[in-house]
């Protein structure tokens, strides 16, 4: 049996590595000269720097099943874990910190020790729970419906409802939703306390790592696992018509929605791209990559040791921040997420005294203004000096990434907006979300169940479906 995959972001090279080894013939085809779509590296600050294109911080990569099945750790790729996974910095004060262990960071928010347990008990009790229940199709019975039961109780709030509830004190509070932001979603939206606690509870298990020597290291290792089995890639190909394509028993679709419908050949049932017509698509980022003389001067010195860092400031900001963006606003102080690969892995920048800056803000789909001064304003606030430090930086505007992947609609990172029911329903509702309408044809997006982020899980999901309808 004969299986085209396009697209080759980590969900469409996992699909294709676990096709393969299911003895399947697989072909990828990628338009680009080079596969990973948004999961990419490359010395664009110069030589000897590594800067990571899109994903950069993987705390669902470090839990993905689907990668822990493939032996991706047996094949080159090594997770390198900062001392604090996240950071959170406060105006006036000491910063919110999240780290590796449920306890450490409870001890560390003070009168707000025994809430914050209280709120992240279903996962840190069984971290397990989370790849299991939450990285796949959520029209489903769990499989751990105990642990979900509780999670749902409390996933239901918006995060900003949520955390006034639980938590007295602003560094729990702040810590708690700048993780539900993952979402691009207000925080007073429903459901958000879910990414809240989903990424807050990983964080202190698995860990927000980075991968050694850039995000390329995972499609390194996705490459070998594929050609080990006996896949081919063909990049350079961009595929416009299913039917130019050698001749194929299925095809598995790494692309959004709105890109599968300008896709011929697919022999979509009407009322099934009639649904796909109404996706979309969500908040945009807005990436600046900088080359800097010094680390970052952060105001409160344990930044610096941080993964990642949420620069936004106050709960009342990150709110007002977001809610802008919603309305189709430039907030003039936006969610900025700061990630620092070197805190973990010194190999990302080779040249002495130099480090490499990875950030990201919040805009609406498809901004056009100038949106560096507001980072680097954000970024002063909590580090004063940080300009001075500036000797190079790279500005990757919302239309700069959909013209380097064209998944990224308008800037959108996510594959389409969570709000409504597309938290729920990815990409239409159905039961069986990774079959695009019929047998034969197959969707494998970050636009399927999980959703975003560097982990693999829609390709091993919608792999399983095509090898149930394939018999194989």
């Amino acid at each position: 049996m004969r299986i085209a995959v396009v697209g080759s972001g980590p969900n469409g090279l996992t699909a294709a590595c676990r096709l393969a080894r299911a003895g399947l013939e697989v072909t990828v085809y990628e338009r680009a000269e080079a596969p990973g779509g948004a999961c990419r590296s490359a010395p664009v600050l110069g030589e000897g720097t590594v800067v990571d294109l899109g994903a950069a911080a993987h705390p669902f990569g470090a839990a993905s099943p689907a990668f822990a099945a493939l032996g991706l750790q047996d094949r080159g790729l090594e997770w390198l874990h900062p001392e604090v996974p996240l950071a959170h910095p406060l105006p006036g004060g000491p910063a919110a910190l999240l780290r590796r262990d449920a306890e450490g960071t409870a001890r560390g928010l003070g009168r707000d020790t025994r809430a914050w347990r209280a709120v992240h008990a279903p996962f840190a009790e069984a971290p397990e729970a989370i790849p299991r229940n939450v990285m796949g199709p959520l029209l489903r019975w769990p499989r751990d419906p105990l642990v979900m039961a509780r999670f749902g109780a409390r996933a239901v709030w918006s995060a900003s409802a949520l955390a006034r509830a639980a938590f007295r004190g602003e560094r729990a509070r702040a810590l708690f939703t700048g993780s539900a932001l993952h979402s691009m979603l207000p925080p007073t939206h429903p459901l958000t306390a879910a990414f809240g606690g989903v990424f807050g509870s990983l964080g202190m298990t698995s860990g927000w790592p980075v991968a050694r020597g850039g995000s390329q290291a995972i499609v390194d290792a996705l490459v070998r696992t594929l050609t080990e089995a006996g896949g081919s890639i063909r990049c350079g190909v961009e595929v416009t018509d299913l039917r130019e394509l050698p001749a194929h028993d299925a095809a598995v679709l790494d692309v959004v929605p709105s890109r599968l419908l300008e896709l011929g050949g697919t022999d979509l049932p009407e009322r099934y791209a009639r649904r796909l017509s109404r996706w979309r698509h969500g908040p945009a980022a807005h990436k600046v990559d900088y080359l800097l003389d010094g680390p970052v001067p952060w105001t409160d010195p344990a930044v610096a040791g941080a993964g990642t860092a949420h620069v936004v400031g106050s709960t009342r900001e990150m709110a007002e921040a977001e809610a802008a963006v919603r309305r189709g606003s430039l907030p003039q102080r936006p969610f900025v997420m700061v990630t620092q690969q070197q805190a973990a892995d010194p190999s990302r920048c080779s040249l002495p005294g130099r480090h490499v800056l990875w950030a990201y803000a919040h805009v609406p789909n498809g901004c056009e203004r100038d949106v560096r001064p507001l980072i680097d304003a954000q970024i002063e606030r909590f580090a004063p000096g940080f300009r001075d430090r500036i000797l190079e930086a790279q500005v990757t505007s919302p239309a700069a990434l959909e013209h380097w992947d064209p998944n990224l609609v308008g800037g959108d990172i996510g594959g389409g907006s969570l709000s409504g029911l597309q938290q729920v329903f990815r990409p239409t509702p159905s039961w069986q979300p990774y079959r695009a309408g019929r047998r034969g044809l197959y969707l494998c997006s970050s636009s399927t169940p999980p959703g975003g982020g560097a982990h693999g899980m829609g390709g091993w999901n919608a792999a399983g479906v095509v090898l149930r309808d394939l018999g194989a």
